[in-house]
């Protein structure tokens, strides 16, 4: 027989003796959490919790994570099955509806994404306003951005069904071209139109590289590790990246400026730029005779090389989506002339090593998605400043699913988190003629600014 689950717990005030009850609530799976809701009005008091490493930010029915057991559920279904089964609309229309299409029903879909990959004419003229050089990063956040001047709350009810699904529409059906046309203006190539009668990752991969010279007709290898890759990334709980998305639409912003949001924090190389870090990596080791050099140096703590693409802040056994990720990974570089693209010889060098060193092992320090992705973006040729872009096309659906969870939620309350206050206390106001000009007191020491009024 089930144990009765625990109902509350009591925090004691060791220097007051007063107790304070919170309740339990449980979820289907996973932790319990104690609702902290009320903990400031029946104790004065604030919790801490930097990072949000113990804190439930909301609860959701969307994504479920076991980092323990090394588990990634989307709607309750095992992301292996997802990405072995499935193809990327389709895992996007669960992620937003609960539930698997029928066959119509994700034809419907398709057509919807396929009708609204176009954008209108006067966005193609903001990406002439960016230097040449800019990062496809920084364009991404302007171009999605300026979507909320033409879907705007004047002519859109974003509150209503029929308001939040133009927002999931178009997002996801604009996204890939928006990316595309980001990097065929970085390269100074002419814009690439989609074409209606190829499938999600196939038209991604003509407006990438197609031109008006040729068309491009990517392999069955390249179209699916690309629609691996994006399903593999759809999703991932409240991330930081989510959780901006989240925050910014608990005000009630503008969908299309929320996921800009959700763009600019992902943008981050601790986040989303994990895997170009994995290509820079391996172009420092450079060559499989240092490959030893480089896990001696990793495994020295002293020593601030890291092993980047292994290992993972959630899973502490292993990365479900590098599992799936490998095998798609293989098939690409066995299309490949290895001869001819010696950095990603390099990587499945370094990967072998890694997984026979008792170290690593011992660590459980495996090869995590954003080492397979890494590899798989760059033998697609795309540079590493696109590795991010193409991240941002595959999270969208994450994005626009959790925005509108938030939205059909009515008793969501806007996001506003307190702070522990060390600055200085209420002070009295000193006016200027009583100010001693001549003081020697540095101003903000040990800080650039200080450094600035010194001189």
């Amino acid at each position: 027989m089930e144990k009765e689950k625990k109902k509350s717990v009591t925090v004691i005030d060791n220097q007051t003796g007063k107790k304070f009850e919170f309740f339990i609530k449980h979820g289907s799976s996973g932790p319990s959490v104690v609702d902290f809701s009320t903990f400031y009005s029946k104790t004065g008091m604030f919790t801490y919790d930097p990072g949000y490493t113990s804190t439930a930010s909301c609860q959701s029915a969307i994504t479920y994570i076991d980092g323990e057991k090394g588990k990634l559920l989307h709607r309750g279904y095992a992301i292996e099955d997802l990405a072995n089964n499935s193809d990327y609309p389709e895992v996007c229309y669960l992620l937003l509806n609960g539930e698997l299409p029928d066959e119509n029903q994700k034809e419907k879909f398709r057509g919807i994404l396929t009708n609204h990959t176009m954008l209108h004419e006067q966005i193609l003229r903001f990406y002439s306003g960016f230097r040449r050089d800019s990062h496809p990063m920084a364009i991404m956040v302007g171009i999605v951005g300026a979507l909320s001047s033409f879907y705007s709350e004047k002519n859109y009810d974003f509150s209503s069904i029929e308001g939040q699904w133009v927002a999931v529409s178009r997002l996801l059906a604009k996204m890939p071209t928006i990316a595309a046309i980001a990097y065929k203006y970085s390269l100074g190539q002419p814009f690439i139109y989609p074409k209606n009668e190829l499938n999600y990752s196939e038209n991604f991969l003509h407006m990438l590289f197609s031109t008006p010279c040729g068309e491009y007709h990517p392999s069955l290898a390249r179209v699916e590790a690309l629609d691996k890759l994006l399903i593999l990334h759809a999703d991932h709980e409240q991330n930081a990246s989510t959780s901006t998305v989240k925050m910014a639409g608990s005000s009630g912003a503008n969908p299309f400026a929320c996921v800009a949001a959700g763009v600019a924090s992902l943008w981050g190389p601790a986040h989303g730029g994990a895997n170009e870090s994995v290509i820079r990596m391996l172009y420092e080791i450079e060559k499989e005779e240092n490959i030893k050099e480089y896990i001696d140096k990793a495994k020295d703590k002293k020593d601030p090389f890291r092993l980047m693409g292994f290992g993972h802040r959630v899973y502490k056994n292993h990365d479900p989506r590098a599992n799936v990720l490998r095998k798609y990974c293989y098939s690409l570089l066995e299309e490949i002339d290895s001869v001819n693209y010696p950095l990603l010889k390099l990587a499945t060098k370094l990967e072998e090593v890694a997984l026979n060193d008792k170290y690593f092992i011992s660590k459980k320090l495996y090869p995590n998605v954003d080492f397979y992705s890494g590899i798989i973006l760059k033998a697609l040729g795309l540079p590493e400043s696109m590795f991010t872009v193409i991240f941002t096309v595959a999270r969208t659906v994450g994005w626009i699913s959790q925005w509108k969870e938030v939205n059909e939620n009515q008793t969501t309350k806007i996001s506003r988190p307190r702070q522990l206050y060390i600055g200085k206390d209420e002070r009295a106001f000193t006016k200027l003629r009583d100010r001693n000009r001549t003081s020697k007191k540095k101003m903000f020491p040990g800080t650039v600014l200080g450094r600035l009024f010194q001189t």
